[in-house]
């Protein structure tokens, strides 16, 4: 879905002493969704290749995860909570905080301002999560289910993936978070998952079912300053989860045939610099941060698998996870001593 945080922390020591020292701290978190039914979601917290945490039995399909300053938010689907920890140089401290969010089915986060934003397929609705109070105090309506969700510093979107009865919707929705409307309805490729705003282009990976339940993919792309839609579709492909879109070594990336292949501004692909080869059964999920593209492998048992590649896409480590390992999230604590 893709999320970093940088927390910079200034100890001025003496006017006589300029010597300064930079130590960093860098945590990778994993979120696995465990198998559904059986609420075991999983978090694993990682520096560099060695695990230092994980924290088992989180709930019923953990779907996401956001970091936001030393705050690790969790949206539990099927168990219909968001959970909060705090986080410190070990990871997170337990048992952290559990927000019911009364049977609405949670998936995506976003962050604006003092609220937090999340998507929800059982109310169809964007709910709204006041950080200073922990309350959710009211949320937007939509029509059908909603997934992806961004904030671009004045707007909020959100795709709606799928309608009441299940079939593909595809329609993203442009809202003002201050009036708490929609104010714009754009017409997209079938069954909109991810986004990712650039250069005034939002791009949307896009994911649907047709009747034998073949998995079809592709790409779509809104030109926000003129409105203007292109849409591509790739063919079948993808497994269960196939959409996500990623920013690595400052270039665009789709989940593709069992990798990650550079996505364009026209949605256009660029096979020949797809990175991994996994195969769609297997390829869950992909993040990427400054050095590495992380591939989340699964069979739907724990313990899954994370291939993780450098910029030339050479495999360089691999790290154990729950049970389909599906959102990420890096956080940084800079300290100068």
């Amino acid at each position: 879905m893709k999320k970093l945080f940088l927390i910079l922390s200034i100890i001025i020591i003496s006017c006589e002493d300029n010597n300064t020292k930079n130590e960093s701290t860098e945590l990778t978190f994993i979120s696995s969704e465990g198998n559904f039914g059986s609420s075991n979601g999983s978090i694993s917290v990682y520096k560099g290749e060695e695990q230092i945490q994980k924290i088992e039995n989180v709930g019923d399909v953990l779907q996401s995860i956001l970091i936001h300053e030393n705050k690790l938010f969790a949206a539990i689907n099927g168990s219909h909570m968001i959970k909060i920890f705090s986080i410190s140089n070990e990871g997170l401290a337990l048992p952290g905080i559990t927000i019911s969010t009364n049977k609405s089915g949670p998936r995506e986060m976003v962050i604006a301002g003092n609220k937090l934003y999340f998507t929800n397929w059982n109310t169809q609705d964007i709910k709204i999560f006041n950080l200073t109070t922990y309350i959710i105090e009211d949320s937007i309506k939509v029509n059908g289910m909603p997934e992806g969700i961004i904030f671009d510093g004045s707007h909020l979107w959100a795709a709606i993936s799928m309608n009441s009865d299940y079939s593909a919707a595809n329609t993203v929705v442009k809202i003002d978070p201050n009036s708490k409307s929609i104010i714009q309805e754009y017409k997209v490729g079938k069954g909109p998952h991810a986004l990712e705003l650039r250069n005034d282009i939002l791009l949307i990976t896009t994911r649907y079912y047709d009747e034998n339940y073949e998995t079809f993919i592709g790409s779509s792309a809104i030109d926000i300053k003129s409105n203007q839609i292109e849409i591509s579709e790739y063919g079948k492909g993808g497994a269960a989860c196939a959409g996500d879109i990623l920013v690595f070594n400052q270039a665009l990336y789709r989940t593709f045939d069992g990798g990650a292949v550079p996505l364009n501004f026209d949605t256009s692909i660029a096979l020949s610099e797809k990175i991994g080869s996994y195969g769609d059964k297997n390829l869950y999920s992909a993040f990427a941060n400054e050095e590495y593209i992380f591939f989340g492998l699964t069979d739907y048992q724990e313990p899954d698998t994370v291939k993780v590649h450098d910029k030339n896409g050479q495999l360089m480590f691999e790290l154990k996870t729950g049970a389909s390992p599906g959102d990420y999230a890096t956080w940084i604590n800079i300290n100068n001593n």
